[in-house]
């Protein structure tokens, strides 16, 4: 299993700080570890789910790996499952 997640640095919702939850092996291994963690579907964007502070411990816990947010863009982008946010021209439609 390979799922990774970044330290809890990014400020969300509800003042808490959030990390990032991917897999350097597939989009499926993700969403069964994001269940297995209790994450709702609602907290996937493109490549990744977006954690609170909360599940950090829980995650290592269940057997992610803790790694720096520069080594899980770069893992997430060798193993060809990032998902760029496509940027559409102003005043193009979605």
């Amino acid at each position: 299993m390979s799922v990774l997640i970044d330290p809890p640095a990014w400020p969300g919702p509800r003042g808490l700080l959030w990390s990032h939850l991917v897999s350097d092996s597939s989009v499926e291994e993700l969403h069964d570890f994001a269940a297995r963690l209790g994450v709702p579907p609602r907290a996937f964007d493109r490549d990744h789910y977006d954690v609170p502070e909360t599940v950090y411990e829980r995650a290592l816990a269940l057997g992610a790996e803790a790694v720096s947010s520069r080594e899980l863009v770069a893992r997430l982008t060798a193993a060809g499952l990032r998902r760029r946010k496509v940027r559409r021209p102003a005043g193009e439609p979605a």
